[in-house]
């Protein structure tokens, strides 16, 4: 394993490519998507030889499907995906990797070998290279006091759970983000990701305007003391199937952190050597 860069891409990208026609609905995409577990799906060119073009994610879904109030049903994923598809070599690091997703604001990357695709790469994986890397940017964080408290975010955007998936959709597009606590009684209840959206929204073609946010939302909270370590956390969040906690302290909510917090702090700290070698 490389010292700095956290191992190469090729031992921690999938394999397996979930790849359908530009023609598909966002409807047809969101239930492929919950039926997989997965948070994107590659769309396939009208030319065989070419292979995929395009990349589509639950976020493109969100900010480009329910918060301009498009019809899921009738939208087709050629609308919305992202093109051309922003590719890594499989030979290069997963810091590397960490350096490109942070700066294009993703949190996919496809990998390519002899100019084709041959996996995908996550934010989700990213993480798990870093905190089972013996050395390297997590065992320095760890190193820091309270590193939870370094990496969460101290503001956070909240909605009523009594607000519709067309709000949230539109408040987490406006805002740039991928989740909202949820609150009822003036107490924080819940939460709602892009994927609860998605998933428990899109795919069971719900109703955006009319669908309150409770009926997708994940509730209770799940949690993490502000000074439990970052492996605690990455490893809390892998058992849970989730990208974000909810940091407290003394039992009060201070802070979410999220998947991509972590990684875009990894980035920052190797941007120097990053800069230096490019």
């Amino acid at each position: 394993m490389d010292e700095h860069g956290g191992g190469a891409v090729k031992g921690f990208m999938h394999r397996y490519l979930e790849v359908i026609p530009q023609d598909t609905t966002v409807t047809a995409a969101a239930e492929r998507m919950s039926a997989r577990r997965i948070g994107c799906l590659l769309v396939e060119s009208d030319d065989p030889k070419r292979g995929p073009f395009g990349i589509m994610t639950e976020t493109d879904l969100v900010r480009k499907v329910l918060a301009k109030g498009l019809d899921p049903t009738v939208t087709t994923v050629d609308r919305v995906m992202v093109s051309p598809i922003l590719t890594i070599a499989e030979d290069r690091s997963m810091l590397d990797a960490s350096q490109l997703m942070e700066a294009n604001h993703v949190r996919h990357l496809c990998v390519v070998e002899a100019g084709e695709i041959v996996g995908i790469m996550s934010v989700r994986d990213l993480v798990r290279s870093f905190v089972d890397a013996e050395s390297g940017p997590v065992c320095e964080l760890d190193k820091v006091y309270r590193p939870l408290s370094v990496l969460m975010a101290t503001t956070f955007a909240t909605i009523h759970s009594d607000g519709s998936l067309l709000d949230a959709a539109q408040l987490m597009s406006e805002k740039r983000i991928g989740s909202l606590l949820t609150i009822e009684a003036g107490e924080i209840v819940g939460i709602v990701t892009e994927c609860d959206v998605v998933r428990k929204g899109l795919a069971s073609n719900r109703d955006a305007g009319s669908t309150h946010v409770s009926a997708v939302m994940s509730s209770p909270l799940l949690s993490i003391d502000v000074n439990r370590t970052i492996r605690d956390a990455s490893k809390a969040m892998a058992d849970q199937g989730v990208r974000h906690l909810t940091v407290t302290e003394n039992g009060k909510i201070v802070g979410v952190l999220s998947v991509r917090d972590l990684v875009k702090m990894v980035s920052v700290r190797d941007r120097p050597r990053f800069l230096g070698r490019a």
